[in-house]
């Protein structure tokens, strides 16, 4: 397995997504300087902040996933289910690197969770 090609990916993936954070977070606070006095421009100011820190949460927990997966790679534990041990299938590290887990432990966490709660890795 090629780390190096990883750890890249994950660093490209976490200046991406701090980058993404400081849009939404900049994207809020405009929303929130700019409220006005009419009320459909207040409910439209207040949908807009939460859609922003609902994208930036959902962006947070993806980058503790990356920085973990980053760890992995520095403790040699990187690829390895977190779970059960096994080595993650490599079409899946490609297609999501910070995954803690292979496929088959994935879909019992999901299984686990509702499914609006779930985010799938």
């Amino acid at each position: 397995m090629d780390l190096e090609h990883f750890k890249q990916r994950l660093l490209d993936k976490e200046r991406g997504l701090l980058a993404d954070i400081g849009r939404f977070e900049s994207e809020a606070r405009e929303a929130a300087s700019s409220e006005a006095g009419d009320p459909l421009d207040k409910a439209s100011s207040s949908e807009g902040k939460s859609t922003s820190f609902e994208e930036s949460n959902l962006e947070w927990q993806t980058l503790v996933q990356v920085r973990d997966a980053l760890q992995r790679i520095g403790h040699g534990s990187f690829g390895k289910c977190i779970d059960c041990g096994r080595r993650i299938e490599p079409v899946r590290l490609e297609a999501i690197p910070w995954t803690p887990y292979c496929h088959e432990d994935q879909e019992r966490h999901d299984k686990a969770v509702p499914a609006h709660g779930s985010l799938t890795l």
